[in-house]
């Protein structure tokens, strides 16, 4: 299914909810929108995320969602893997363990061991920790939809639009929404605010259909950046990752040329590149959830602890897609991600 309808009211049959979670008031908001699911208590959400004797795969087919409370760790630096667009305090938070979504390249297959979906209800105290951060670190960038696609999953949670609030009373606090859903209608009732990027991930059609099989289509996302930058948003455009396909040269070239005909380019903030780049661990243990995947028995080598193509054809990727960028946007609004440390 493609679009954010498939968040129904049936979608997670069990919820567990931790105790300490039990009475707080987004945990009575959630679960007041899945009326049908049976819920179930647990101590702790580990009891139910961790085991690793977990069949990921298996598990996507049918999510359970875990409501949690967390305790501590409200706070990441960001790794040399994400791009940090040149702020020197880099940091990104988890609010929501795990997507919806099941990209046959995400490394959140080779992170967890379990494919349900963990919600933090405290919110609160991500902010303020946020808060105490921003004493000591200024200008602060924050990433916060990283293990998961948070826009996903507003219809449920609210958490984008009191990301956005948050952010638009501490102008030193820049923070990224990062999404390929089509499902900013969630959030288009809001003001901009000049210090929150909506950064959408995109990738060629077919890229879509073989490899993200849940995503919305690349026009449905198109046309939510077109509809975010005629409200006066700040966007950003994630061509990342750059996959080695079949005749990718040609795909990724007609590619640029059709989120161009839709997205007026001087308007975009800016667009990061990146090629399928992970954590060898992650890699390793993603290899083995993906067997009938080819992406995972390409030519690689191994930097820093980080599995990516060749450095040849990592290189010859950026150029290529580069080429073409820059007959629509100015050369400096583009940005090579690369890796260069473990995650």
């Amino acid at each position: 299914m493609r679009s954010e309808n498939f968040i129904s009211p049936k979608r997670f049959s069990h919820i567990y909810v931790e105790r300490s979670a039990e009475n707080h008031p987004k945990t009575s908001e959630i679960l007041s929108k899945f009326p049908e699911s049976s819920v179930v208590s647990i101590d702790s959400y580990k009891e139910v995320f961790n085991p690793s004797a977990q069949n990921f795969q298996a598990q996507k087919r049918s999510p359970k969602l875990i409501l949690a409370e967390r305790k501590d760790q409200f706070l990441y630096s960001g790794s040399g893997i994400a791009p940090d667009f040149g702020y020197r305090h880099f940091y990104y938070n988890a609010l929501v363990l795990n997507c919806l979504y099941n990209c046959s390249y995400c490394y959140l297959q080779g992170m967890y061991s379990s494919a349900n979906v963990v919600v933090f209800v405290n919110n609160g105290d991500y902010f303020r920790e946020t808060d105490e951060r921003l004493k000591l670190s200024k200008p602060l960038y924050l990433c916060i939809s990283y293990d998961t696609d948070l826009l996903a999953l507003e219809s449920i949670l609210g958490y984008c639009k009191e990301w956005i609030e948050f952010a638009r009373s501490r102008p030193d606090l820049i923070v990224e929404l990062r999404t390929k859903s089509a499902n900013f209608k969630s959030i288009a009732s809001l003001k901009p605010a000049p210090n929150v990027i909506l950064a959408w991930t995109l990738s060629p059609e077919s890229v879509i259909k073989e490899h993200e099989p849940l995503t919305p289509r690349l026009a449905s996302r198109l046309k939510n950046v077109k509809q975010a930058l005629e409200a006066g948003w700040q966007v950003r455009l994630c061509l990342d990752p750059i996959l080695n396909v079949p005749d990718w040269k040609t795909i990724y070239r007609e590619f640029v040329g059709d989120v161009f005909r839709e997205i007026p380019g001087d308007k975009l903030r800016e667009i990061s590149l990146g090629v399928f780049r992970m954590n060898s661990e992650y890699f390793k243990n993603s290899k083995k959830r993906r067997s009938n995947s080819y992406l995972y028995y390409l030519p690689m080598e191994t930097r820093s602890s980080v599995k990516s193509y060749p450095e040849e054809l990592e290189k010859e990727m950026f150029s290529v897609v580069e080429k073409e960028l820059e007959s629509f946007v100015p050369k400096e609004k583009i940005h090579r991600l690369i890796a260069n440390e473990t995650v």
